[in-house]
């Protein structure tokens, strides 16, 4: 890997409004362009709008889907690739050619490639597929990237996966925090009204967003993700309002070590830059741990039946 510069961008998303999103994501590529950075990231479903979407009906998810490469959106973000020469990844909806529809996510690349990511654990709706496939892949910029879509971190597989697959940088695109978790230690809702009140009371929203309900919740798994399996990750997220929800940003760039390299703690739209050292790579701890793995032990991790209760195929279980 060579030392490259990055930036992940945390935005307040327009439900069903492409251009909007479309928009706002040029202005921080611009942004971004003039401050040498070669890697820029943005959240889950950030083109399309995300939550809304557990609302509307098949057809209604159909139409806001693309064809990728093919689709507009996909172009558009290879041509702005190209015009900036730096690598963009935003999150949008899919369809494949037999009708399947899926959380997905693509990096347009300067030189004409594009890399796509198809959401492992989708449960956003039930009309919409998961990936079967991990992504992995090097870019012009001289780095091995791979990319897995919000919850796909939370499995501790599938990081690994992606880090046996050589992966130097880990972007994760997410649309988390002040959600309805069922574990009472976890993430809790937000009042949306904090959100629209934020010109008035910053500082109460603020405490929300870094609190156990954002910040402090991604802090007991994010920097684990980096830590053991010796990899950058880059975390973008939504912010604000997002439906019923609120979004929390904290959008972030971590090293091998789990260290935080750059981090914003505002409660609106926001970009964080951060330069990756190639360097760190070298003799940190997680890519030394890998290097002591014994696979002839691990088969119980592939066999079905070991969970802790049965898989359920309903999107609801995965709140």
């Amino acid at each position: 890997m060579k030392d490259i510069r990055v930036a992940t961008v945390q935005f307040n998303h327009h439900a069903n409004d492409k251009n909007y999103n479309l928009s706002i994501i040029q202005s921080y590529v611009e942004k971004a362009v003039k401050q040498g950075v070669k890697i820029i990231v943005f959240p889950e479903m950030c083109v399309t709008g995300y939550w809304h979407v557990s609302k509307l009906q098949k057809s209604e998810i159909d139409d806001l889907s693309e064809f990728i490469p093919q689709g507009e959106t996909a172009q558009h973000l290879l041509n702005m690739s190209e015009k900036y020469q730096l690598s963009i990844g935003a999150g949008l909806i899919e369809k494949d050619k037999d009708g399947n529809l899926y959380n997905s996510y693509v990096m347009a690349m300067p030189d004409g490639q594009i890399a796509k990511h198809r959401k492992l654990h989708t449960f956003v709706s039930e009309h919409m597929a998961s990936g079967n496939e991990y992504t992995v892949f090097d870019t012009p910029h001289g780095c091995r990237v791979g990319i897995l879509i919000c919850w796909d971190n939370n499995l501790v597989e599938n990081v690994r996966i992606t880090a046996l697959k050589g992966a130097d940088i880990l972007i994760a695109p997410h649309q988390t925090g002040g959600t309805n978790s069922r574990s009472p230690n976890a993430m809790g809702l937000i009042d949306p009204q904090l959100w629209h009140n934020r010109k008035q009371d910053i500082e109460s929203i603020r405490s929300e967003m870094q609190g156990s309900k954002g910040r402090e919740w991604l802090m007991r798994w994010l920097p684990a993700r980096a830590h053991d399996n010796g990899m950058f990750l880059i975390f973008s997220n939504g912010v604000g309002v997002d439906m019923n929800e609120v979004r929390t940003g904290n959008a972030m760039v971590l090293n091998p070590y789990g260290e935080i390299l750059a981090e914003t703690d505002s409660v609106d739209n926001d970009i964080v830059i951060a330069d990756l050292k190639a360097k760190e790579l070298d003799m940190c701890t997680g890519r030394r741990w890998i290097r002591g793995r014994r696979p002839n032990l691990y088969h119980p991790l592939t066999v079905e039946g070991n969970e802790l209760t049965p898989y359920q195929a309903r999107f609801s279980e995965y709140k």
